[in-house]
């Protein structure tokens, strides 16, 4: 893209001008001097004097009208091409009425040589200091008034504009043939100051200058000059009848540039400025004329489109920079940013006189953004299926890690199916796929039951991992050792942490029942103390026998407590993801509502103990996310029979 703008092909020439149209519309130039004044054969003068073409004796005595007001110079923007049909004397009255007067006549340009001009017109001297071969506009032939009317003249000058359309720009100083010939502003301003001749100087690239006696204009290499138009303004034209009839104050004309053109003729001569406006011919050289007195020029320098090209590169590598890492807003943002410094540079740089094209950069740089956005939108949404997939293979291999966890808890009722002299149920709903908590239950021999329920600091993978080593430390120890709570857990306890290097640790409870007594023995490792209902009395909470979690405290002397089950007895232990369970208030579930929920049971049955436990929790929660594992187990003693 920045060799594109760089080459300026044609359709971005079109776009270019357009948005120099647009900054003569923000910044219109201000009549400041009014050197120029034009006398137009307006529709006044021709209701007054007759139909186009006058005679030449009416044009003679317009320009001696105009002469008496002693302007500073005259010039004609007409042509005298053809004899006078009107009147025998009216092409010496006229040269009579211009002899010796500083009057400029007009000359066209054209393509081809027209017969009746076969040799170069008289122009002014052209001093030329240039190292190269100047792109000057050229014309083969030539259009200009009669030759006894053009001799008379003090001055000729170019009045040819190639422009379709819009006029943007003129020659100010082009070659008819061999000769250098300047336009009529250049000329007029030149008879009027007595300069005996023209200065061309090449500063090389698109820095060319033209020198009028002390006044320097610069031009484009082809000789050509931007036009800084202004506001149409009918204070600088007044109707030729004013100066026939003699109505016209001859102070309006005095030390003037004087344009004389016609303005009456529809739109045969009207030309569209950049302002949008339509203005006789006539007013351009007028235009110009101000202008060049102002000292307003406009300027389109060398290499100015390599330096759109690297305004382009250097908002480009900002956006390259930043919209992958950035949010979308952030992108926008920034692109807005580089918009608005890019119109504020052109418009600056016009209030300087100087010719930057914006509009190409901008689009460049909103295209290079488009790119850009759609490419890291791209990439996002590869990126987003890749995380899918990854999520995906993560959710399996946690799915699996779920199925190995849950299957490596016992189920109790199908693994005491047969026994008569206890009923056994528990249940574990971990937070997240998998969790830290875990139970575990089996005979040590024919009558004693062995049954613990734990608790993994920490959720997640980790916690899992750790609770699959506690549990089968713990069940190790338990099957090796005499069925003692407390030596159970003080050998986990220096087992467990001997492999600890995250210093993770565990709250157990485990317990011991003899199914032919009734008779348990427990341990509390800093579990939730474990909920007893004998039958006919309200549940309760058991706080003996406890100590701090495993792995917490090293070689820490935990002792067993004892107690005797009725036969219908219970002895429930849960974790503490029933007492901490949070609903959308943030308020904990706690021991006090544990208690009168089971108080409030009627059932004595494990499986029934379990599932109102579970639904009060549920109901509690309402709907809230599950902070921690649940875990519950429940153990009834039916009696030694």
């Amino acid at each position: 893209m920045c060799l594109l703008v760089g080459l300026e092909p044609p359709p971005l020439g079109e776009l270019r001008d357009a948005v120099f149209d647009t900054y003569q519309r923000l910044m219109p130039r201000s009549r400041a001097s009014a050197p120029a004044m034009i006398v137009a054969i307006d529709e006044p003068a021709l209701d007054a004097r007759g139909q186009w073409p006058w005679p030449r004796t009416l044009m003679a005595e317009l320009l001696r009208g105009i002469l008496a007001t002693r302007p500073a110079a005259v010039g004609v923007d007409l042509f005298f091409a053809e004899p006078d049909r009107l009147s025998p004397t009216g092409d010496a009255a006229l040269a009579d009425a211009i002899e010796g007067e500083k009057v400029v006549l007009g000359i066209a340009g054209l393509e081809y040589r027209d017969r009746r001009f076969p040799f170069p017109p008289p122009a002014a001297p052209v001093r030329i200091a240039a190292k190269r071969e100047l792109p000057l506009r050229r014309y083969d032939g030539q259009l200009q008034s009669r030759p006894e009317i053009s001799r008379a003249a003090a001055g000729r000058g170019l009045i040819t504009s190639d422009a379709k359309g819009v006029v943007r720009r003129v020659p100010l100083i082009a070659r008819i043939g061999q000769v250098f010939v300047p336009a009529l502003s250049v000329e007029m301003i030149r008879v009027a100051i007595d300069a005996p001749l023209l200065r061309l100087t090449d500063r090389g690239g698109e820095r060319l200058e033209l020198g009028i006696g002390k006044v320097t204009v610069p031009l484009q290499s082809d000789g050509s000059m931007y036009l800084y138009y202004g506001r149409e303004d009918s204070d600088r034209v007044v109707s030729a009848e004013q100066v026939l009839s003699g109505s016209l104050d001859p102070e309006v004309l005095r030390g003037k540039l004087v344009l004389v053109g016609i303005t009456g003729l529809g739109l045969l001569d009207y030309q569209v400025t950049p302002l949008g406006e339509r203005i006789p011919g006539v007013e351009v050289h007028a235009q110009l004329i101000e202008q060049m007195f102002d000292g307003n020029y406009l300027r389109r320098p060398a290499g100015a489109a390599w330096l759109e090209a690297g305004l382009l590169l250097i908002g480009g590598a900002l956006l390259v920079l930043w919209v992958p890492a950035a949010r979308p807003w952030v992108s926008a943002s920034l692109l807005a940013a580089v918009l608005a410094v890019l119109i504020a540079l052109g418009l600056a740089a016009f209030r300087a006189g100087l010719l930057i094209d914006v509009a190409a950069p901008a689009i460049g740089t909103a295209v290079l953004f488009a790119g850009l956005l759609a490419s890291t939108l791209a990439e996002a949404d590869q990126q987003r299926r890749l995380l899918r997939e990854a999520q995906a293979r993560v959710a399996g291999e946690l799915e699996a890690a779920r199925r190995i966890q849950m299957g490596l808890l016992p189920a109790p009722r199908e693994l005491f199916a047969s026994e008569r002299r206890f009923t056994l149920d528990a249940h574990l709903e971990p937070a997240r796929t998998v969790g830290g908590d875990f139970y575990d239950c089996f005979m040590l021999d024919e009558h004693r039951l062995f049954f613990l329920v734990g608790d993994v600091s920490g959720k997640g993978l980790a916690a899992s991992l750790f609770m699959a080593l506690a549990k089968s430390l713990l069940k190790s120890i338990a099957l090796r050792g005499g069925g003692e709570p407390a030596e159970i857990i003080c050998a986990a306890d220096a087992e467990i942490g001997r492999d600890n290097p995250e210093s993770l640790f565990v709250t157990v409870f485990a317990a011991v029942l003899d199914a032919r007594t009734g008779h348990v023995r427990y341990c509390n490792a800093g579990h939730e103390p474990p909920i007893l209902r004998q039958p006919g009395a309200a549940p309760r909470r058991l706080a003996g026998a406890a100590g701090p979690p495993l792995c917490v405290i090293a070689d820490y002397p935990y002792e067993s407590c004892e107690l005797e089950l009725d036969p219908g007895a219970w002895l429930c232990a849960v974790s503490d993801g029933v007492t901490e369970a949070m609903n959308p208030r943030f308020e904990l579930y706690g021991a006090a509502r544990l208690l009168a929920t089971l108080a409030a049971s009627g059932s004595s049955e494990p499986q029934a103990v379990l599932a109102t436990v579970r639904e009060d929790v549920q109901r509690f929660a309402a709907g809230a996310e599950q902070s921690d594992d649940v875990t519950l187990v429940c153990a009834r003693w039916n009696g030694a029979s």
